[in-house]
């Protein structure tokens, strides 16, 4: 963003939370990540074990709670940062991003982590 600065270019960070896509979409992640698992190495598998692709299924399916499905959330950063005579340095759309994201990012990484 800053760099583009020097030739005259504004440019505005936009933020989403979880929003409910087609890349979001919870049985093409599972299966995207089944097919890497199945290509590894042997002892790759085994040093991550098989309980971590079932807490990584899990996972998947806890978010998928999460996700939002307004993404005219997301549409209305995008053209307010297109066509507003001062658009904003940062857009953060969906209730995850304003109220999860933004204070974690200023927490120390020690509770990032935890979280």
């Amino acid at each position: 963003r800053l760099e583009m600065r020097n030739f005259g270019v504004r440019v505005s960070i936009i933020e989403p939370g979880y929003f409910k896509t087609r890349i979001t979409n919870v049985e093409n992640l599972g299966e995207n990540f089944k097919s890497v698992w199945a290509k590894l190495p042997e002892e790759i598998r085994a040093s991550y074990g098989e309980d971590y692709v079932k807490g990584f299924s899990g996972m998947l399916k806890r978010m998928q709670m999460l996700f939002n499905t307004n993404l005219a959330l997301v549409t209305d950063c995008m053209e307010h940062a297109l066509t507003s005579r001062y658009p904003r340095t940062r857009y953060s759309a969906g209730w995850d991003a304003k109220l999860l994201y933004i204070p974690l990012s200023y927490l120390p990484s020690m509770l990032t982590d935890a979280v």
